[in-house]
């Protein structure tokens, strides 16, 4: 069992009085040590030429040069030694929270550049954060130049900002850019694991040429040293690993229920789990009794996303008021539904939070800002709505919101003139703004599929907004919770390690035809396949199969297995046992509920794939250690237990007085009891009984003494020996046990009542049971063999091929056509259908204005819940647009493409703005296009604009195949787009 703290102030903090002290130690800040990890992978065979006097050791970097860059602070040491690792001329991952400060890093890689004479390329997901970094490192360097989809400034400066997807574009097109190149920043490279974007990251990094170096800059991951080690074998290059997770400022972790009237601190400074709060907290909702009125009832407009409450209003007014009246602000309180955000903001009517000279900042600064706008636009209601909240110190902010209004938000929030801000999660991505507070709404979240609990690795990100380095002793987090949770849920949510960083690499139409008409051919699909972060991560998870299965085949040969049949049934039931116990066990072997039954003597069952162990006996339990300062954290995403267990084993497993790795006797052998750490979930039946243990378990004879009491035990209970039955003797009561118990009891009968089960001949059930073992393994081994991922790559590269040839961007022997150069151009909409509507005429019958409205059909973004009814000069065009969808989707069905025809139309043709579009290509007011559709203002702006960069990709696309005609009206419908409020310059241009 964890250990609980000693008795601690209580647990319960009333609302607001008593809070402050506990949370706010304003002489004592916690003695919280900086971990720093290095690690580095190097090439085989690699010679280092570095001199150590200045750069110290590959495994040791240490900088002793004259710095490029100076700070006005001192370094952290992963700050230093990630300079050093650059000083060196080698890439690095620098993957650590947050407030850590990695953009020291990537501005250190940058003054090097300057310094050097190089060229450096910055690159961020988004081209919202292109901006801000754009701005951001514009203030500290002078030659600085910005490439997004939307805007190019200054492309021939020496430090470029761009977006992810142009710096694939110019490796594509082999820019001349990149000969200048000697670095390239990847900001947030954990995005990608973005499932749609994430291969524009990996294709990348393929692609740089090995010359170039690269910083990447993370939030911590646990795997960063696999990223690491990928990267080396790619560049035959060494690549650092800098990992810390170290906080600048700790934070504290609260929960407050709704409805409650408390402060619950279930994590504090040192990330202890305060277990006793957390049972008080649970006996709070006990006493509550669910009353359905708790919390008030805040009456909210529109829709509610169901992970929010409604009813949460009046707390959140509560919380924020706390807030405010204790100095807690700045406080940023996440919401995961756009529309909650601007209920939440709206219920702040009667709190005020800015003096009268705050007030009149805010002003000038919301005048000059929408300065930019023409005098329509600077009358629209989601601008004049937000300037009285704004002058109270109050502000909204999420991916729905006018730009201007996003940017005029952060801008204001940096400048401390925004004290409470209602946020949706995207604000925790990119630039550094911290609160002192966080608030949570809700622990759940809609991903798509389903409400889950948000992970460790998204709570790891947005909890890293609270506490201002050098301003806050710590940071504070309030989670607002509406149920009972399980202590393990919450655990792993606050305390959890960050996730896994997994490839989402995938092969798109446009990456195929652009290496296949590469000249030099020296990149092909299949390079790019064997080359991914994907492949890597499966080879390095994949052992030797084709040894392992020899090996069993062997085995499986010298094994005699007369009589099968009976044996074969009676084997059936015991897998039959094995597989329902399995279901049972995964549910028993929780910590919260084993670990209490765990205790020294218990016997215990333990079964390892298909190696049954039989009885043990516990020794001990001890918590999985955490990580030591020499290696990274390990991938396990659960705090792990190991259960020390005294199990039967084979004497062979000992060579030369080594234990090699350990296994169960073989038929006939004596064998002899040894203590084998056993994980929980290998445990697959626990005893009701206990037997003494021996103070010293070293001598054999004192284990081998075990191994007579049990054989004792086996005599006494000749059908078996008693088990703990989970709802009897544990207290589970789901409905669900009850049915696998009496299952079990069933299948059990049936086993020792079988004629094979009485046959005195075991030895020969023995060996038919392991040659069943066996074949079973080889079945598992070959099937994972042919489902190797780089042949499902090959296969599905064959099978896009096909496809290509078919619509005839390829030919026979795989040489780009006409239309396939079309396709090369084209990566923000499906290129195949697109280039289909070129080539068959769709676009020759439609002005500019239709072309734009029809184009609008291939942007991703928020769908409408509203009816579409379409004017008759635009259905026409769509009910084509759906036609050439459905042929395109039949033949990637007819080529082997696992592909659902309706599914692939309705997710490749999205008509929710073509009206819109369509009448402001024609020259509406935005006043009048935003009265035409629910979907939020900020949402169609950004459509727009990725429209705008589509319809140019078609222009360029049509340019390379001669047709002029089509050039053209691609340039006029983009052009009729460019004007007023969609295309107003950002803020931080």
């Amino acid at each position: 069992m964890a250990e609980r703290d000693e008795p601690a102030t209580p647990a319960k903090r009333k609302l607001p009085e008593e809070a402050a002290e506990e949370e706010e130690p304003s002489t004592k800040k916690p003695n919280l040590k900086q971990r720093c990890v290095h690690e580095v992978a190097i090439p085989a065979g690699y010679a280092c030429t570095k001199d150590e006097s200045v750069h110290g050791t590959l495994l040791d970097p240490v900088y002793k040069g004259k710095m490029a860059k100076t700070y006005p602070f001192v370094l952290d040491p992963f700050q230093e030694t990630s300079v050093a690792c650059l000083e060196r001329k080698e890439s690095v991952l620098v993957s650590a929270h947050t407030s850590a400060g990695k953009t020291a890093v990537a501005e250190y890689a940058i003054a090097m550049s300057f310094r050097d004479k190089q060229r450096v390329i910055y690159t961020s997901p988004l081209k919202a954060l292109s901006n801000q970094k754009y701005r951001e490192l514009s203030q500290e360097f002078s030659d600085v130049g910005l490439m997004t989809g939307d805007v190019t400034l200054s492309p021939n400066a020496s430090c470029l900002v761009m977006t992810t997807e142009i710096l694939r574009g110019m490796l594509y097109r082999g820019s001349e850019i990149l000969k200048e190149v000697a670095w390239v920043i990847f900001d947030e490279i954990h995005y990608m694991k973005d499932r749609e974007r994430g291969v524009v990251w990996e294709e990348s990094i393929i692609f740089l040429p090995p010359a170039i170096k690269m910083v990447f800059l993370s939030a911590t991951m646990s795997n960063a040293a696999e990223f690491a080690e990928w990267i080396c074998k790619l560049h035959k290059q060494p690549c650092h690993v800098v990992y810390t997770d170290f906080r600048p400022t700790p934070l504290q972790h609260y929960v407050f229920p709704v409805g409650g009237s408390g402060l619950y601190l279930v994590v504090d400074v040192q990330e202890q789990f305060r277990e006793d709060n957390f049972m008080k907290l649970q006996d709070s909702f006990a006493n509550q009794k669910m009353d359905p009125n708790r919390g008030g009832k805040a009456k909210a407009s529109g829709r509610i996303a169901k992970s929010g409450t409604a009813s949460g209003g009046s707390d959140i007014y509560k919380i924020v008021k706390m807030i405010m009246e204790r100095k807690f602000q700045p406080v940023i309180i996440f919401s995961f539904s756009r529309r909650e955000c601007e209920q939440h903001a709206m219920s702040m009517a009667k709190l005020d939070f800015n003096t009268k000279e705050e007030k009149e900042l805010v002003d000038q600064v919301f005048k000059n800002a929408i300065l930019c706008l023409n005098e329509e636009d600077r009358n629209l209601p989601a601008i004049e709505l937000m300037l009285p909240l704004l002058e109270r110190g109050i502000a909204v902010h999420h991916s729905g919101l006018l730009p201007i209004i996003k940017e005029l938000v952060e801008l204001l929030f940096q400048e401390g003139l925004v004290k409470a801000l209602f946020a949706t999660e995207t604000f925790a991505m990119g630039l550094n703004m911290p609160a002192k507070t966080v608030v949570f709404t809700a622990v759940k979240k809609w991903d798509g599929d389903s409400h889950r609990y948000i992970g460790s690795g998204e709570y790891i990100q947005m909890s890293g907004r609270a506490g201002r380095r050098g301003k806050d002793a710590s940071g504070i987090c309030i989670i607002m919770i509406d149920e009972q949770m399980e202590i393990n849920t919450l655990r792993d949510m606050v305390l959890g390690k960050p996730a896994p960083l997994m490839s989402t690499f995938r092969l798109s139409y446009y990456s195929i035809l652009n290496l296949m008409s590469r000249a030099e051919g020296q990149f092909t699909a299949e390079h790019v396949i064997k080359n991914s972060f994907h492949q890597f991560q499966y080879e390095k998870a994949l052992p030797d199969i084709a040894k392992k299965v020899s090996k069993l085949e062997e085995e499986a040969a010298t094994l005699d297995a007369s009589g099968e049949t009976e044996v074969a049934e009676y084997h059936k039931l015991r897998l039959d046992i094995a597989e329902v116990e399995k279901k049972m066990m995964s549910e028993i072997t929780r910590p919260e509920r084993v670990l209490y039954f765990l205790n020294s003597g218990r016997l215990v069952k333990v079964r390892e794939g298909g190696t049954d162990w039989g009885w043990g006996v516990v020794v001990n339990v001890i918590r999985k250690p955490s990580t030591g300062s020499s290696t990274l954290p390990s991938g396990s995403s659960r705090g792990g237990y190991i259960v020390d267990t005294l199990l039967h084993c084979s004497v062979s497993a000992v060579e030369n007085g080594v234990r090699t790795k350990p296994s169960p006797p073989l038929p006939g052998e004596k064998g002899e009891m040894h203590v084998v750490p056993v994980q929980l979930p290998l445990i697959s039946a626990v005893s009701k009984l206990r037997i003494a243990i021996p103070p010293d378990l070293r001598p054999l004879e004192a284990r081998q003494s075990m191994l007579l009491a049990l054989q004792e035990l086996k005599i006494r209970f000749p059908h078996g020996i008693p088990k703990l039955n989970p709802v009897k003797d544990m207290g589970i009561e789901d409905p669900e046990f009850v049915e696998l118990m009496n299952q079990i009891e069933e299948l059990e009968k049936k086993l020792l009542t079988h004629p094979v089960h009485e046959a005195e001949d075991k030895h020969q059930v023995k060996c038919y049971q392991r040659k069943a073992d066996v074949n079973h393994e080889i079945q598992q081994l070959k099937s994972k063999f042919r489902d190797s991922q780089l042949q499902k790559f090959r296969d599905e590269l064959r099978n896009r091929s096909r496809v290509l040839k078919k619509l005839g961007h390829i030919d026979s022997d795989g040489v780009v056509q006409l239309k396939g150069r079309a396709a090369c151009l084209i990566d923000t909409g499906d290129e195949l259908l697109v280039t289909e509507l070129m080539f068959n005429g769709t676009f020759n019958d439609l002005d500019h204005h239709q072309i734009a409205a029809l184009a609008s059909c291939f942007i991703p973004g928020d769908k409408s819940n509203e009816q579409i009814q379409l004017r008759t000069e635009l259905a026409k065009p769509l009910q084509q647009l759906k036609e050439s969808a459905r042929r395109i989707a039949e033949i990637q069905h007819e080529c082997k493409l696992e592909i659902k025809v309706d599914e692939y139309v309705e997710s490749t043709v999205r008509p929710y703005l073509m009206d819109v579009i369509y009448c402001w290509s024609k020259g509406s007011s935005f006043a009048d296009v935003i009265q035409m559709t629910d979907i939020f203002e900020g949402s169609i702006i950004r459509s727009a604009r990725r429209l705008d960069e589509f319809l140019n990709q078609l222009r360029a696309a049509a340019n390379a195949v001669g047709e002029a005609t089509l050039e053209n009206k691609f340039a006029a419908a983009s052009e009729s787009l460019r004007r007023g409020i969609m295309f107003a310059n950002s803020l931080y241009l």
